[in-house]
Parts: C-alpha cells; sequence; structure tokens
C-alpha cells in the first residue's frame, strides 16, 4: 500500500442510520465512509432516499437510529451551522442564492461565519476589520476567476443564467472553508457543455482545494466520468459500493434502474 493511501483517512462517516416518516421508512440502516480526498457519487432511482441522507449528513434532519461523524466526532444533534464550522457544507438541489445581491456579495456572505471580528470592530473599521475585509474581497476574486464568474461581476445573482447560478452556488460553497462538500444535482438542469465543464470543475476545485466531495446525481455521464467510488441507494437500503466499472456491472443496480432482474 503506497504512502498516500495509508494518510488517507475518514472525514465523513454515517454508522446505521435509519430515518422514518410515520410508517415510512425513508433511511434503513445505511452507512458509508467518505475518506479525506475521495470523491464519491451517491445514486438511485428517484425516491430512493438519496436527498433524505444528505439532509441527516448536513444536520436538517436527525435520524432515529445510527450516528454521523465527521473528523471521528459525531455532529448528531448539531444545527447546520454548527456542522458548516467542522468543515461540512453542502448545497441544494433548488438553489438559494440571495437574489438581490451581486455574485460577489453573494460569495462575500459566506465567508462571514469565519470573521474573527466582532460588531464593534466592523462599525468602527479597526485595522482588524479592514485587513480581513481585504483578504475576503481577494478570496473572492480568487473564486470567481475558478468558477469562470469574473465578467459577472457586479451583476444581480437573480438575473444570471441557471448555468452560472449553479456556478455561484458552488461557489459560495467553497467561500465558506469548508474542506466537505455535498453537491445535490449540481449538474441538474445543464445542458451538455455546462456538464462537461462542471466535471472539469470538481475535479479541479478538489485537488485545489483539498477537497472530499460527494454528490447526488442522475446524470450518468457526469457520476461515472468523475467519481472514484459509488454508492448506490434503493429504497432506503444501500445495495451496492464499488468503482464506475464494479456498478455498472452489478446485477441489483441493473435491476433497481431497469426494474427487471437481470437475465444472463
Amino acid at each position: 500500500m503506497s504512502k498516500s493511501a495509508e494518510a488517507k483517512k475518514p472525514v465523513l462517516e454515517a454508522k446505521a442510520i435509519t430515518l422514518t416518516f410515520g410508517g415510512l421508512v425513508a433511511v434503513d440502516n445505511f452507512s458509508m465512509t467518505l475518506q479525506e480526498g475521495e470523491l464519491a457519487g451517491l445514486i438511485g432511482p428517484n425516491g430512493a432516499g438519496k436527498t433524505t441522507v444528505f439532509n441527516i449528513l448536513s444536520g436538517v434532519y436527525q435520524p432515529q437510529s445510527g450516528d454521523v461523524a465527521v473528523q471521528g466526532k459525531s455532529i448528531l444533534r448539531l444545527k447546520p451551522h454548527q456542522i458548516l464550522r467542522r468543515g461540512l457544507v453542502r448545497t441544494f438541489q433548488n438553489i438559494r442564492l440571495f437574489k438581490e445581491l451581486s455574485v460577489e456579495k453573494n460569495i462575500q456572505v459566506a465567508f462571514h461565519h469565519a470573521k474573527s471580528y466582532g460588531l464593534a470592530a466592523a462599525l468602527i473599521r479597526t485595522s482588524k476589520f479592514q485587513e480581513a475585509e481585504k483578504m475576503g474581497e481577494a478570496q473572492t476574486e480568487k473564486l470567481m476567476a475558478v468558477l469562470e464568474l469574473t465578467h459577472r461581476k457586479g451583476v444581480l445573482a437573480g438575473v444570471l443564467s441557471y448555468g452560472d447560478q449553479k456556478k455561484l452556488e458552488i461557489a459560495r460553497a467553497l467561500a465558506t472553508g469548508a474542506k466537505i462538500l455535498l453537491l445535490d444535482e449540481p449538474a441538474a438542469g445543464m445542458n451538455p457543455q455546462e456538464s462537461r465543464w462542471l466535471m472539469q470543475t470538481i475535479e479541479k476545485v478538489r485537488v485545489e482545494f483539498n477537497l472530499s466531495v460527494l454528490l447526488i446525481e442522475h446524470d450518468m455521464k457526469v457520476v461515472m466520468g468523475i467519481c472514484e467510488k459509488i454508492i448506490v441507494m434503493d429504497h432506503g437500503v444501500k445495495i451496492a459500493e464499488g468503482t464506475p466499472h464494479e456498478i455498472q456491472k452489478n446485477p441489483r443496480v441493473i435491476e433497481a434502474y431497469l426494474g427487471v432482474k437481470n437475465k444472463r
């Protein structure tokens, strides 16, 4: 085993989590591990429980049983903003931007949770405040360049194209400084050219920002093109896990997607 492989460690773990809504079991005894620097995909037919898992991992829902750990420490019962401080951030299927703010202001808002100055320092504009603001502006410029949004500087988020809004949402997630990124259907609504750009960009930011990435995606070209590991769910249960090649050949996965048993 290489040193780089030995150095990798779990950064996000779901341990036998179960969540029910009334009599409906949405997630059933689900476990998974995301390793440091890994890019993994969570897939499954509609209604498989993927977004529910994301909601548990990000603190929106609390499971009835099981545990979720970031960097080896449980995050159960923490609020989403507290989980963010532990280094985990997510995007949503429905884009959630401040549409009346400009591109750069949307990104700068995400830096505020890590600000080291208080209200008084902001009101009187101390040197510490001014230094932090300059650093935030520089980081914003960098993120706009990485996500190819520099030419949209000053434009209100609400008038951006759908593709550019997706870019901005990813830029804002990166601005939090989190090292674990959960992407909920990032390619939804994108055309083929935008999807290719997305694949390249996710790979790029993963390396540049030292990220571990877990994504939900229905575009199989995106999933198979960039994910090192794929986890498959069906009816709230994990039915398979492996490399893209292994998943493509897995009879249970084929049955879940096609609705028929795989005949040899």
